[in-house]
C-alpha cells in the first residue's frame, strides 16, 4: 500500500491572500505544515507529500517554493478540490492519503499517525477523522476507494469550501471518527486555523514561544501554552461566527445518493 499526503493550497485566498507564503518565524507558513506532515510515521518520503494547488499563474510562486522545500506539487482545478485530489491520487499512485488543510500549520502529526493506524486496523473503513480537537489541529485520512465513491457521485464542481463533507456527511463512505487521545489535547475555545490577520497574529505568538528549528512541538505543548495565556486563546475568536457563516453559505454541495436521488450535503 502506497501512502502519501495531500494538502490543498492556493495563494488567491479571499480573506488573507498569499498566506501560505507569509513569514512565520523566518519561514513561510506552508513550510511549517509540511514539516509536520512529513514527520508522519506512515510517510516514507518527502516526495510523497503533495501540495495540490491550481493551474492559475497566481500559484507559480507557490510551486517554486514547494519544489525548493523538496515536496511534490500537483496543479489542477481552481475550485474543484475533489477533481484535484482524484487526479493527484491517480498520478502519484496513492492507495491511502493523509489529508491536512493548507490553512492549518499546527496540524498535529500525532493524529496523522493515529488516523492511519485506525484505518489500517479497521477493514472496510474508507475515511477516518478526529473529533474534539481545536479547530485547525485535526487531520484525516482516506482511501482510494473513498475517492472513487466521491468522484462518481459529487455534482458541485465549486467545492473548495466544505469538500470533506462529501466523504463524511453523505453516507457514500464508511466513516469512522476517533476521539482525542488525551484531555491535554483539548481546548474548547482555541481557533488554530489561518484565515484572518488575527489568526496570523496568534500563530506568531505560538510559534515565537514554541518553535525550534528541526523540532516539532506537540499539540500538548500548544494547548498548555494557550491555557497558560488565556488572553491569547481569545484573541482571534471575534472572527469565529463569520468563519462558520461563510462556510455554511459557500458549501452548497450536491451529490447523487446511493438511491440515485440528487441530494445536498447537510452542513
Amino acid at each position: 500500500m502506497k501512502i502519501g499526503a495531500l494538502i490543498p493550497i492556493r495563494l488567491a485566498s479571499e480573506r488573507l491572500p498569499g498566506k501560505a507564503l507569509m513569514d512565520l518565524c523566518g519561514r513561510p507558513v506552508f513550510a511549517h505544515l509540511l514539516d509536520r506532515v512529513s514527520r508522519c510515521k506512515h510517510i516514507d518520503s518527502l516526495k510523497d507529500v503533495v501540495v495540490c494547488t491550481t493551474g492559475d499563474t497566481s500559484d507559480d510562486a507557490l510551486e517554486d517554493a514547494v519544489r525548493e522545500y523538496g515536496a511534490s506539487i500537483f496543479r489542477g482545478s481552481t475550485d474543484d478540490i475533489i477533481d484535484r485530489f482524484g487526479a493527484a491520487m491517480a498520478q502519484f499512485g496513492f492507495d491511502l492519503v493523509v489529508q491536512a488543510d493548507g490553512d492549518d500549520p499546527l496540524s498535529a502529526t500525532e493524529y496523522m499517525d493515529l488516523v492511519v493506524d485506525k484505518l489500517l486496523a479497521t477493514p472496510g473503513t474508507d475515511i477516518v477523522t478526529v473529533k474534539g480537537l481545536p479547530l485547525g489541529t485535526a487531520t484525516k485520512c482516506f482511501t482510494k476507494a473513498a475517492m472513487r465513491k466521491v468522484l462518481s457521485s459529487y455534482k458541485t464542481e465549486k467545492n473548495d469550501t466544505g469538500f470533506i463533507y462529501f466523504f463524511t456527511k453523505t453516507g457514500l463512505c464508511n466513516h469512522v471518527e476517533i476521539s482525542p487521545a488525551s484531555q491535554n489535547h483539548v481546548h474548547d475555545a482555541a481557533r488554530l486555523t489561518l484565515d484572518y490577520e488575527v489568526d496570523l497574529a496568534l500563530f506568531r505568538r505560538i510559534f515565537g514561544a514554541l518553535y525550534k528549528p528541526d523540532e516539532i512541538f506537540s499539540l500538548n505543548q500548544v494547548v498548555r501554552y494557550l491555557r497558560e495565556h488565556p488572553n491569547y486563546a481569545k484573541s482571534n475568536l471575534s472572527v469565529e461566527t463569520e468563519y462558520w457563516q461563510r462556510t455554511a453559505e459557500k458549501a452548497d454541495l450536491k451529490f447523487t445518493a446511493k438511491n440515485g436521488e440528487i441530494q445536498i450535503v447537510p452542513i
